[in-house]
């Protein structure tokens, strides 16, 4: 069964530790109002989210195959191995250990825990930029490791540098650019240096440390994939790397849930209690509880109104559309995707039959659409001069002509339906009140009657291990067929493990076409795939950050699927 409609937090922690005596969302760095870190404290154990703690404060994540250790790399040769705890969506790193070896000072107070550096303050003593085919390089040689903090929006950082600078600093700001289009340097008593860029908005900058000599190094790049390989938790594994397609590279950000991962995977929205609304995928999985995460299917943005198949526990939250493609699976870990067909026969006491097309859907045509109370407690026409026909124990006991499209709130009975009706005037005078009533599923192919969990988006790209693309079997337009984006799939390999992908520009170029993504989820090993929404949707969600970009450029969502953690599952040594 898929978790709960939100109620507390994913809870994941290990036999070994302490209860959790504090906690919060704010780490309190000097010269910085707040950074949104969240940490735990147990015991006498700190911990810090992983991925903010990499993207604010530079603990390069490196691979590793055991779950529960984390080797960082922070100025040194070789990483150390730093443990892990799993609570509120979060990986936290244990870092009172590796704290007290930088002389970092961990102190919790209230829902901030408060971060001092060691001082003095260190000294940069040499600097240098240079154009790169990839983008622009910075690199400053400091005496000694020195702290460093990253802040970003979509188009300019500031980078803290806890040193003061021993050199002219012309020769960082006066060179020229490829992506870098200004670059200003200030030294503040009390705050060391200040390090500000602005950038193209195609690219991201990376910091991270090299030692003998110790350095800093920022890179704006527009390759934002560091290869990665990380087995964050036990079934659940992290993998960033660049995939090429022709001639062409990718950076391809992927999470796989491995067959024997104590995961689930469920559909998620922003709203438990209602369909109507977007938001933020980061925004919606929190609220869920989800450790992990990708966007779903379609929708429309203007009026927030799902476009595809929402199956949870055996209900449709909202049904296919256009024979689209959905990817259905149930607890035991058997998955299907393909083109997806529902339909719902109404047949009355006099037998007449009436075919209601839709279920729960912001996709409408003329003749009979069906509102559950998955959609809300009430419903707001979608079109003028709709019918609404109340249902309630398979008896219509109510007739009554909708106003204009977006007016009015229209009760859904708890315990029955509504019928919305629209430029079909048999069916009106057949659904008159005191009607009895039938429906009927009628599901193509029938196997998805058996599983309980399913997601729509489309096209279908991969199914037995071939490419069967085929957007205008699907109603896709030809301008959607032949566009460039960013993409989000998600895919099913031989041995049952489970693909959630989102790919982006090429460095310098453009993103994929519909076949290139599904040759990309060829290459993943998918035996079966299904392409999702993509473009500003595209979002790949873990440990309580995006992967896969920076949330300034990324747009709401109507859906998506969670990965949600038991909520006691130990983590091991």
């Amino acid at each position: 069964m898929c978790q709960e409609a939100p109620s507390r937090p994913t809870a994941v922690s290990s036999s070994s530790l302490a209860a959790v005596t504090a906690q919060g969302d704010q780490v309190v760095v000097p010269g910085h109002p707040f950074l949104p870190i969240p940490w735990q404290q147990r015991g006498d154990r700190i911990g810090l989210a992983d991925i903010p703690l990499m993207r604010y404060l530079g603990l390069d994540l490196q691979d590793t195959p055991v779950a529960g250790q984390q080797p960082v790399l922070w100025f040194a040769a070789e990483p150390e191995a730093l443990p892990t705890w799993y609570d509120n969506g979060h990986r936290y790193l244990d870092m009172t250990d590796w704290a007290d070896e930088q002389n970092w000072s961990l102190r919790p107070v209230g829902n901030e825990l408060q971060l001092q550096f060691p001082l003095p303050f260190g000294r940069i003593e040499a600097g240098r930029r240079a154009q790169q085919s990839w983008g622009d390089r910075l690199v400053l040689e400091v005496n000694e490791p020195v702290p460093w903090v990253l802040e970003e929006t979509a188009n300019e950082f500031t980078l803290q540098v806890q040193a003061y600078l021993d050199f002219e600093a012309d020769a960082l700001t006066s060179a020229p650019g490829n992506l870098l289009a200004n670059l200003e340097v200030s030294v503040t008593k009390g705050s060391g240096t200040l390090i500000h860029g602005t950038f193209d908005q195609t690219a991201r900058p990376r910091v991270w440390s090299l030692t003998n000599p110790d350095r800093i190094v920022i890179d704006i790049t527009q390759g934002d994939v560091v290869p990665r390989d990380i087995r964050w938790a036990p079934g659940i594994r992290w993998r960033d790397e660049y995939l090429t397609v022709g001639n062409r590279a990718f950076p391809v950000h992927q999470i796989h849930l491995e067959p024997e991962t104590a995961a689930s995977l469920c559909p998620l929205w922003p709203n438990p209690e209602q369909m109507p609304g977007i938001a933020p995928l980061a925004t919606t999985t929190r609220n869920w509880g989800a450790v992990a995460a990708i966007n779903g299917g379609f929708f429309n943005r203007n009026n927030q109104l799902p476009l595809g198949a929402i199956r949870r526990d055996g209900q449709w939250i909202s049904g296919p559309i256009l024979n689209r493609g959905a990817i259905a699976w149930n607890n035991q870990g058997q998955f299907l995707a393909r083109r997806l067909f529902l339909t719902h026969v109404l047949t009355t006491a006099l037998e007449q039959r009436f075919t209601v097309k839709h279920i729960n859907s912001g996709y409408v045509e003329a003749g009979i659409g069906l509102y559950t109370p998955h959609w809300g407690t009430t419903y707001t026409p979608i079109l003028d001069n709709e019918i609404l026909v109340t249902v309630e124990q398979n008896r219509v006991v109510q007739q009554i002509p909708a106003g204009a499209a977006g007016s009015g709130a229209y009760p859904i009975p708890p315990t029955g339906a509504l019928l919305v009706l629209r430029a079909d005037s048999t069916a009106a005078r057949a659904l008159a009140p005191g009607t009895a009533i039938t429906l009927t599923p009628e599901t193509r192919p029938v196997i998805f009657d058996g599983l309980p969990h399913a997601l729509g988006g489309g096209p279908l790209l991969v199914q037995g291990g071939q490419v069967v693309l085929n957007a205008q079997a699907e109603g896709f337009s030809n301008a959607f067929v032949t566009q460039a984006a960013p993409r989000s799939a998600i895919g099913i390999t031989q041995d049952g493990t489970v693909l959630l992908v989102a790919v982006h520009y090429s460095p310098g170029g453009r993103g994929p076409t519909l076949q290139e993504t599904a040759q990309i989820m060829r290459q993943l090993g998918a035996q079966d795939a299904l392409n999702l929404d993509g473009g500003n949707s595209a979002s790949l969600y873990l440990g309580g950050s995006l992967l896969n970009r920076h949330p300034d450029t990324v747009g709401r969502v109507h859906n998506g699927l969670g990965v949600f953690l038991p909520l006691e599952m130990a983590a091991p040594e």
